[in-house]
């Protein structure tokens, strides 16, 4: 194999990794999704956040971000509290992130 053919091969099985990554943490949730902001802990996100400074599964490094977010079944988010660190965070949809953030 040449150089080139082995680039290629790793970055294949880099994406299928990636990909089925994001499968299996999508299907914990059977059903209708939604993306629900702000309940996520450290390295445990879904997928890329709102501030665009990473876009891949598992790469949040602070807990309960506001621009960071997991599947949860549709229509829970709004009612989503999460009971941690002496504090509760509430779920947020995208728009009220956004709010949040920018405010």
């Amino acid at each position: 194999m040449n150089v080139y053919t082995k680039i290629g091969v790793a970055t294949v099985t880099l994406a299928s990794f990636a990909l089925t990554a994001g499968v299996a943490n999508a299907a914990k949730v059977k059903g209708p999704k939604e993306k629900c902001y702000g309940i996520t802990a450290a390295g445990e996100n879904d997928c890329g956040n709102l501030a665009g400074t990473h876009s891949c599964q598992g790469q949040s490094t602070a807990s309960y971000d506001k621009g960071e977010w997991e599947f949860v079944a549709k229509g829970t988010c709004s009612t989503t509290v999460v009971k941690a660190e002496g504090a509760e965070y509430k779920g947020l949809l995208k728009d009220e992130a956004k709010a949040a953030m920018a405010g």
